[in-house]
């Protein structure tokens, strides 16, 4: 059975792998009904910070993907705070 693919897959920047332009950092990824870890390179080639959600575009090796944020970085993901302001 193959393993599932993780291209489109969600994930967050871990507080502590902040991804840096031109190093890998460290995303936590919903795969296969549970979170694992992988390296990750920004796809833009810029910097993601802690906490921001990816999406997985591209799997360059087995624990190492690379990603784009989820949301533009100018954009606010409404919380329950924001949205009863």
């Amino acid at each position: 059975m193959d393993a599932p693919s993780l291209i489109g897959s969600v994930g967050r920047v871990t507080a502590s792998g902040s991804i840096q332009r031109g190093r890998v950092g460290e995303v936590m990824v919903e795969i296969g009904g549970g979170v694992q870890a992988f390296l990750a390179r920004d796809a833009d080639g810029g910097a993601i910070g802690p906490d921001e959600e990816v999406v997985v575009v591209y799997q360059i090796a087995p624990r190492t993907v690379l990603v784009t944020r989820l949301y533009p970085e100018s954009t606010t993901v409404p919380t329950k705070e924001t949205e009863s302001a």
